[in-house]
This record gives structure tokens, sequence and C-alpha cells, in this order.
């Protein structure tokens, strides 16, 4: 297995054509996300534009959906949900399909919809996503982070690199060092695996969220490693199902 990771979907060049990705957005499309489909969800839907999520919730059954939006790390107006893993309980998302657009998460997915196994992944799952890649065996992975609004991000580096940390582990014939980026996410997971919260709390994007709310429990729900067995797959373009 090839191991590449991209900070931000932009910098994935079109020439490549990995058999494999997996799209992190830690803070916190893909936490989000992996709670969701763990309580209940039917399959969440994902959007990068917000009037093509309308169109698409409007052909749904009224009881049967959420929309799900975040725009600046707030929830967008007239929607059910924000951004937040907190917010999706099985009492809220059970048996419904999430339409779902935020600032850089679901705009990453859109990026790799046409790659042949595409997962999603997050701290809390990341042990069942490394495990579900390490059945399958792709030759080549991508990682790619979202970012925010396109820049770097720390968090999601984090996450690739304690993805690939994992995956070494599980394989030792995988070969991280297919790009640099991949090898500075080992060693960023190396230096904070002890406190992957701390981490979370010292990025931009953890800043930004701690300056518009308390947001203690997405913190600590977004840094829970290896939580959950959910793996979210894309079957169809746009939508993941757990699996």
């Amino acid at each position: 297995m090839q191991i590449s990771y991209f900070h931000v979907p932009a910098e994935m060049p079109q020439s490549v054509h990995p058999s494999a990705a997996v799209v992190i957005d830690v803070l916190r499309a893909t936490t989000t996300i992996a709670w969701a489909l763990h309580n209940g969800a039917e399959a969440i839907q994902a959007f990068a534009d917000v009037d093509a999520l309308h169109t698409a919730a409007a052909a749904w059954p009224a009881d049967a959906r959420l929309l799900v939006g975040e725009r600046g790390g707030q929830k967008l107006e007239g929607f059910d949900l924000g951004n937040s893993p907190v917010t999706v309980g099985p009492e809220i998302v059970a048996g419904k399909r999430l339409f779902m657009s935020t600032t850089n998460g679901t705009r990453a997915l859109d990026r790799v919809r046409d790659v042949p196994l595409l997962m999603t992944a997050a701290l809390p799952n990341r042990e069942a996503v490394a495990q579900r890649l390490h059945q399958h065996k792709p030759d080549t992975l991508a990682i790619v982070g979202s970012g925010w609004e396109g820049s770097y991000s720390l968090e999601d580096s984090l996450a690739a690199g304690a993805l690939v940390h994992r995956l070494l582990e599980l394989d030792a014939a995988a070969n991280a060092a297919a790009n640099d980026e991949a090898t500075a996410a080992l060693a960023l997971w190396k230096q904070w695996m002890h406190d992957p919260e701390a981490c979370l709390r010292t990025a931009t994007h953890g800043q930004r969220l701690i300056r518009i709310g308390n947001h203690d429990a997405d913190f600590q729900c977004c840094a829970g490693l290896d939580q959950l067995s959910t793996v979210p797959i894309q079957g169809e373009p746009g939508v993941l199902k757990a699996a």
C-alpha cells in the first residue's frame, strides 16, 4: 500500500487516481458523520453546494430527512442541525437521511467522489477505518485533509498521522513515504498522540471554535480515539453509509 497525504483537496493532482481515498475533517464534519451513522442515521448525503442540497432534500420525505449545515463554525440558518457530533444522538438521527454541507469537509468529499473505495475518518473511528483498509489492501491510498477554506489545518494532519501510524502497525510492508506530507503527519501524531485534544485546541480552527462559544463537548468527542466501529463508505456518489 502506497500512502499519500494531501493537506487540502486542491493539493491532490488531477493525474492522481488512487485505489482508495479517506477524507478527514476532524473539526468537525467527519467526526459528526461517524457518530451520526453510529447512532442510526440511514445515510449522510454530502454537498459542496447548498442549493443542490435543498433540491435533493426536497425530493426526500420530510419526516425522514434532516438538514445539517455549517459555515464558519456556525449552523446555517434554516437548517435542523449544525456541524457538531454531540447533536446527532440516536433520538434525533435514527432512520433519517442527513443532507449535509459544511465549510470544508463536504467539499473534500466532492473532490474524490469518483475514487472506487471512499471512506471518511476521524479520531473516534481511526481503528475501524484502518482495519477496513487493511482488509481491502488497496495498492494506493490517498488521505485527503479538508483544511480550512483551502489552507492547511493542524487537526486534519494529526488524524492523518494517526491513521498512517495504525496502518503501518497492521502492515509493515505499507509505504508511508509516498510523499513528505504523509511522513510529516506521522511525526505530528507521534508528538501529540498522548494528548490529541490539546492539539485540537491549539489548532487555529480549534481557537476559532473557542472564540465563538463553548465547544468543550465537541473537543472531547472529536479527540476520542478509537471509540467507534463505524466506517462511513460511499456507496453512490456523495452518499455515505455505515459499513
